[in-house]
């Protein structure tokens, strides 16, 4: 037998079962690492890593329609700590925030009563990270403080919204999809609402495109055919209202934007997923389906690379991710060259079984590495599915046509070390490199290699089935079955099945299938065993076929307890064990019931025909067992005491005993003694009869006569001196039978359908159900001691009742879910750190605030105690040990491939910072870290060029060994990167043009990138009828006649000085660029508030200095007051190779952790020297970082920082010290056995 440890107390918590239609988008995967998905009006905390449900919150009384993690992208320290929070909204329009840890609610709102349409979190800002967006239907959007629940602001449209999507590259920017079209709003600000109502766009349905009509040519591949034909629809966007018949407009299924690349968005159709380039209002790509492929129902866009995740209406999920263009440009065909952006598939997932009730609902993706994705299907279950890269060729498949993938050759943002570990799967981007824009090389081979993505189910939750249910509590807990007892709950379900839970853990124990139909009642026999029947739909003649199966758990064995009978009969109404689990009594609905012994499987009796009908019937709890017991002993003691000579008796006393303990254990498991054991049952008078078995004789005893004020009865309970009997007309009845007395209480609530008594030795509760709900008795006082009722306090009906301890409930209800309940029948979440997981779960969210920042900074702060390790125990750390378990369990819990590269002393800082940011999922730290490293890499590189060539050709030789970063950080990449990936879209904007405002557009884009040839081949284009044909010769022709001489010059740059005051502002600077003095231009654009555009224009077109003014100074703009943006500020300085500047910055905004590793890896790289000037800065940062460690309680690391931190430091480390005898000279970084063994007595 496996020693159980036995956790007496069991957690409140739900079982939860299928899902409603209401829930499907119900479903969020936060930064945090968990899932949260509403099941009914509960909301399940999953952790996708273990697939265990780690929490259910339960406040909600409608369907829950929305939920939304907030966002992590904050500097994380004890006044704003890591937690985790929840926004749910439900049918009834109500808003929760929850604190999901304790799973209390921070606030309630409520505006109207209908669905909430959607919700997000505002993550832009600096300000405050409480801010929530909430869809208010029809058509009001309105801002919330998510902490406070008070309103902010109201804004209402001419259209219903279906849902919006926020630019992540821009917080002014966002658009709203609404029955319509789409409105994009350009003055999104968390202080007012929008002032206009925003610009409106129609969308032409795509289902007029020439790809669903005609076939494709069959001369070309298939592929390439469906898309020269989708090519011939040009214009999907247009600005009038189109005309109905031609146009079906809410087939949109959704809108977001692509937070790989700036300005893109995707719209998605059941059949084809359209890219839009935003500046040109153009679609820019297509991805179809074939005409017998499986339409889409969603899409996720990934940040790291630019792919998609799509889910397909049979549940399977596809990877498909954007064609390099400049593997095109070698293409034979060149009109086919670059003709819109390609989405490849790449991996695809199984498909699941759809039925009428099994349907996929939703998919999420982890934010944080986007390779894992889960799938909700409407039965309530959550497959866990994670992306795997296999390096190797393919096998060789010419016709697929499609370019292999290579893995990077960096891992955390640095060039890999000779003989380093990594993790290959850690995240998207260091599975799959990136993808190449027209005009880069390719990289060589011998570096990098082709990689395969295959999807993996890695977990799988599933929920129960069906309601109804028929649920019964294994015996209970006893100080004789304490070594072995499992709080088991066996439920019978509707399609025969039975699955048994360890309320322990909430995890399914075990699934049998026993019955070929409904489940109707299910009485354990022993801890292990227990018996269950089933009835099949009547026949004609009102007969039925039942099952009453024995079930033995351990082995799963299943017998048909009645044998061969059971065919063609009235059904089965109940089944009753016995106290002592010798006897069984089964009751028929028109047929006189059965007595059984359970021990031996063999009938005691069957009634004759005059027998009366059975309403109610129960056990009593007394018998005779202990005087039989003490009548054995007594005679086994007399054998025993024969078999010993009188002489020996002193010697032998021990070996009687043993020898009495031997009988006494074989007397409890010999089946010899049939004690007496009685029940009593009512028959449809009232009248109440008493019957005694014993062995294999039956006596009938007394009878009792009706009592006048009660109806028919319908239950009774018996337990110790108490007897209650419950009617149909809702009256209970507590007989007291030591004191001979009676007492009705008519309740009021219609049938009593069952009662229970509760386990415990003189625990006299009672757990009472109606049709509209259940209540609980004291039969000592004989009052109520709680009740719940459908409609008044909850808004499920109750199906089946129990007790699963002394003091919890457990109640099935008609949504599919199972709750075990306090006494109060209160339903409510339960507190994470009381639960016991089955596995541990890695989320540092889950330890207090303090803790979890000591975690991180165990992680970072390592490799300068000079030792690697991962035990907690192992470093000098004042705690309660109560909270030092809980960062051992949460560093325990690592995976193992994790915990070697922590320990891997080949890790470099960077690399350590970048990957606790992804393990902590903290958003704003993992920005940070990603352009920090890269850039201090880059400069760090450049200085040793310049260093070693002393000559100015640093700048072309910088870029090429490293990798640049990727184009989801936008005016952050390098300027020479930027240039090609812009000139690359203009490219394509060409070829997707339709009409003359696009290229008007085009035009206007390729003169500012000093493409001037082009754009005057664009400008002639221009037909003789166009009202500006005239202007746009004129300009082709100043544009071909620009000579650098200086009147030409005045003249133009006094007209664009002109045009740009009279507010003509796009023109003007067109014509600054004109004559090279694009500089001026970006100061225009900065004057005039157009800040992203000059940062476009100086990346695109300025010399390396010029173009750092201007991001200089909208790294200053940025953090004014009004803007209060310095966390973007702080990644441009970066980018700048500010890096000084940056650590004053963080010190200013007290970030001292962050500050502290910066100044040490630009110390580390040789882009920061330690001097005077610069100790102003790097000692009081050490210095608060020093403090920082000791408020922790890490004194080894504060000790360290300190002795960095100059004379001010020297102090702490006497303070740090004090009274251990140990002068600070000590302290070596090195030294292994510093502050080991010393424990401080603070």
């Amino acid at each position: 037998m496996i020693p159980y440890t036995v956790n007496i107390k069991l957690a409140a918590r739900t079982l939860t079962g299928t899902l409603n239609l209401q829930n499907k988008s119900a479903v969020d995967w936060g930064w945090q690492g968990l899932i949260a998905q509403g099941c009914h009006s509960s909301i399940l905390i999953i952790d996708p890593k273990t697939a265990q449900t780690i929490q259910v919150l339960e406040r909600h009384k409608a369907n829950v329609v929305k939920v939304k993690w907030s966002r992590e992208n904050y500097y994380h320290n004890l006044s704003s700590p890591y937690c985790l929070r929840l926004a749910s909204g439900d049918a009834s329009g109500k808003i929760i925030v929850w604190d999901v840890v304790s799973g209390t609610a921070h606030c309630e709102i409520q505006e109207h009563s209908k669905p909430i349409q959607d919700l997000e979190w505002l993550w832009n800002q600096d300000a405050s990270r409480d801010l929530l967006l909430a869809i208010h239907p029809p058509n009001y959007i309105v801002m919330w403080n998510g902490d406070t629940g008070t309103k902010l602001w109201k804004k209402s449209y001419a259209e219903n919204i279906l849902s919006f999507s926020f630019d992540p590259f821009d917080p002014s920017n966002m658009a709203l999809l609404t029955s319509e079209g789409i409105v994009f709003i350009t003055d999104f600000s968390p202080a007012k609402p929008p002032g206009n109502a925003g610009k409106k766009v129609y969308i032409a349905s795509p289902h007029a495109s020439p790809a669903h009509t005609k076939p494709a040519p069959a001369t070309a591949p298939a592929p390439t055919g469906a898309k020269k034909a989708l090519n011939k629809v040009k214009v999907l966007i247009t600005n009038e209202k189109p005309t109905a018949e031609a146009v079906t407009l809410n087939d949109c299924l959704q809108l977001s934007y692509l937070p790989s690349k700036r300005n893109h968005m995707l719209l998605l159709y059941p059949r084809e997923i359209l890219i839009l380039d935003l500046e040109l209002s153009q679609t820019v790509g297509v991805v179809a389906i074939e005409r017998s492929g499986v339409p889409f129902t969603q899409v996720i866009p990934c940040a790291q690379r630019d792919a998609l995740y799509c889910l397909h209406e049979n549940g399977c999920i596809t990877l498909r991710v954007c064609r390099s263009t400049a593997a095109a440009e070698e293409a034979a065909d060149p009109e086919q060259s670059v003709q819109e952006l390609v989405y490849d598939l790449r991996s695809q997932c199984d498909a699941i079984r759809v039925t009428k009730t099994v349907r996929p609902y939703r998919m999420v993706t982890c934010p944080v590495n986007e390779n894992n994705a889960a799938l909700m299907v409407s039965d309530g279950r959550v497959m866990l599915w994670e992306l795997k890269a296999h390096t190797g060729k393919a096998a060789a498949n010419p016709s697929s046509g499609l370019s292999p993938l290579y893995s990077p050759v960096s891992f955390c943002g640095a060039l890999l070390g000779p003989n380093q570990k990594r993790i290959l799967d850690l995240s998207l981007n260091s599975m799959i490199g990136q993808t190449l824009i027209a005009g880069e090389a390719p990289p060589t081979s011998s570096i990098q290699q082709e990689v395969q993505l295959k999807f993996l189910l890695t977990g799988l939750l599933s929920g129960l089935p069906l309601p109804p249910f028929a649920i019964r509590m294994c015996p209970p807990l006893t100080t004789k079955n304490i070594n072995h007892y499992q709080p088991l709950l066996a439920i019978g379900t509707s399609n025969g099945s039975v699955l048994v839970y360890n309320l322990t853990s909430g995890l399914l124990h075990k699934e049998l299938s026993v019955h070929s139909c409904e489940v109707r009642g299910i009485e354990w026999v022993s801890l292990t065993s227990f018996l269950s029947f089933a009835t099949s739909a009547p026949n004609n003649m009102g007969l039925v076929r039942n099952e009453l199966q024995h079930v033995d758990l351990p082995t799963g064995r299943c017998f048909a307890f009645r044998g061969e009978r059971g065919n063609d009969e009235p059904p089965i109404e109940m089944i009753k064990v016995s106290h002592l689990k010798q006897y069984l009594v089964v009751v028929f609905r028109d047929k006189p019931l059965e007595l059984w012994d359970i021990r031996t499987g063999t009938m005691l009796r069957e009634m004759a025909k005059n027998f009366p009908t059975v309403t109610a019937l129960e056990w009593s709890p007394s018998h005779n067992l202990k005087s039989l017991k003490k009548k054995q002993m007594a005679a086994r003691e007399a054998i025993a005491r024969q078999t010993v000579s009188d002489a020996e008796q002193s010697s032998v006393e021990s070996s009687v005993i043993s020898l009495l303990q031997d009988a006494e254990s074989k007397s409890e498991t010999s089946q010899a003694i049939s004690a007496r054991e009685h029940f009593v049952f009512t028959d449809t008078d009232g009248q109440v009869y008493h019957i005694t078995v014993e062995g294999n004789t039956v006596k009938d005893g007394a009878r009792i006569p009706p009592d006048g004020s009660m109806g028919s009865i319908a239950c009774i309970a018996w337990k110790g001196d108490t007897l209650v009997l419950g009617d149909v007309d809702g009256n209970l009845n507590f007989w007291d039978l030591k004191a001979r007395l009676s007492r009705g209480i008519p309740t009021h609530r219609g049938w009593v359908k069952k009662i229970r008594f509760a386990p415990g030795k003189g625990n006299q509760k009672l757990l009472v159900m109606y049709t509209d709900g259940a209540e609980v008795w004291d039969t000592k006082e004989v009052q109520m001691v709680s009740s719940i009722r459908i409609g008044r306090n909850v808004n499920y009906r109750i199906l089946d009742i129990d007790w699963c301890t002394s003091d919890k409930v457990v109640l099935a209800s008609d949504d599919g879910c199972i709750r075990v309940l306090e006494m109060a029948m209160k339903s409510a979440s339960y507190r994470m750190d009381e639960q016991d997981l089955s596995d541990p779960v890695w989320c540092p969210y889950l330890l207090v605030p303090r803790a979890a920042l000591t975690l991180k900074a165990f992680l970072l702060l390592q490799p300068w105690s000079g030792t690697f390790t991962m035990d907690i125990t192992q470093v000098d750390y004042n705690e309660k040990n109560e909270i030092k378990g809980l960062i051992q369990e949460q560093l325990n819990s690592l995976s193992n491939d994790m915990k070697s590269v922590l320990q891997d002393p080949e890790l470099s800082l960077l690399q350590r910072c970048l990957l606790v940011s992804r393990l902590f999922g903290d958003e704003s730290d993992l920005h940070f870290w990603t352009v920090a490293s890269h850039y201090l890499q880059a400069f760090a590189q450049a200085r040793q060029l310049s260093v070693a060539t002393a000559e100015g050709q640093s700048e072309g030789s910088k870029a090429a060994p490293q990798n640049h970063l990727d184009i989801c950080h936008d005016v952050l990449c390098e300027s020479s990167y930027f240039q090609k990936f812009q000139l690359d879209r203009v490219h394509l904007q060409e070829v997707k043009r339709s009409s003359y405002e696009h290229t008007k557009k085009c035009a206007d884009q390729l003169l500012l990138l000093g493409q001037t040839d082009r754009a005057v081949q664009l400008l002639l284009e221009t037909s003789a009828d166009n009202t500006s044909y005239y202007c746009d010769s004129l300009k082709a022709c100043l544009v071909t006649t620009i000579t650098s001489s200086g009147p030409s010059q005045s003249t133009i740059k006094l007209v664009a000085t002109n045009m740009i005051a009279n507010g003509k502002l796009a023109e003007g600077v067109q014509l600054l660029c004109l004559i090279d003095k694009a500089a001026d231009a970006c100061r225009y654009l900065q004057t005039y508030g157009e800040w992203n555009r000059a940062a476009w224009l100086a990346k695109v077109r300025l010399s390396p200095a010029e173009s750092s003014d201007v991001l200089k100074r909208w790294a200053e703009h940025l953090c004014s007051p009004q803007v209060n943006h310095k966390s973007k500020a702080i990644l441009v300085l970066l980018s700048l190779g500010c890096f000084y500047k940056v650590g004053e910055m963080l010190q200013s905004m007290r970030h001292f952790d962050r500050a502290a590793l910066f100044i040490e890896a630009c110390l580390k790289y040789g882009v920061m020297e330690a001097n005077d000037s610069s100790n102003k800065l790097i000692e009081p940062v050490f210095l608060e970082y020093a403090r920082l460690l000791r408020s922790l309680g890490l004194r080894e690391g504060a000790a360290l920082w300190a002795s960095r931190a100059g004379s001010a430091g020297e102090q702490l480390m006497e303070e740090l010290f004090k009274g251990e005898g140990i002068s600070p000279d000590n302290t070596v970084p090195a030294d292994k056995t510093l502050g080991v063994g010393q424990e401080s007595t603070e």
